[in-house]
């Protein structure tokens, strides 16, 4: 089972190697106004490398709009060397070795291999919004491959709730 984070609220911290090197850190920010993290399932998945993919002409504009933005998975680092090399994905950073209870904690839904191409166990996606300060803007997780969201329609969305302060939403302890 898995739980949503509460918008506001710090995301959680770790810190996972890069593909080309360096590392990504939750708890080191450096996006003038979001970071977005994009979760995959891993390189066995064909809706992944499509959705990468479709991101990566994008990258060059979602930082000069002043946000950034990395994808991560449970794969291994061989496995994430393979989709960088493989997918057309060279400037979307790619990271790796998320842990089991990281991915918990993000809330993403955990799913178990039931082919020799899959690993033991993966992350169904997510997309996450975190703000400078490390807080959680925006998350959408989902427990299957299909039905995510379109970036470049996520990345107007946060252009404009950049521009007018527009508060986080679903807070209400209505």
């Amino acid at each position: 089972m898995t739980n949503l984070m509460t918008p506001k609220s710090r995301i959680p911290e770790f810190e996972l190697p890069l593909i080309g090197g360096g590392a990504f850190d939750t708890s080191d920010i450096v996006a003038e106004n979001f970071q977005i993290i994009v979760a995959y399932r891993g390189v066995h998945c064909p809706k992944c490398k499509e959705q990468l993919e479709a991101i990566e002409p994008m990258v060059a504009d979602i930082r000069a709009d002043g946000h950034d933005i990395v994808a991560l998975s449970m794969d291994t680092e061989e496995r994430a060397r393979k989709a960088h090399e493989e997918w057309d994905v060279s400037e979307l950073p790619i990271a790796y070795d998320l842990e089991l209870l990281d991915a918990k904690a993000l809330g993403l839904f955990i799913s178990d291999g039931i082919s020799d191409k899959e690993p033991h166990i993966f992350t169904e996606p997510g997309l996450f919004v975190v703000r400078p300060d490390g807080t959680l803007y925006a998350q959408i997780v989902q427990n299957t491959p299909f039905g995510r969201p379109d970036v470049k329609d996520l990345v107007s969305g946060l252009n404009y709730a950049a521009k007018n302060d527009y508060p986080v939403r679903g807070t209400s302890i209505a």
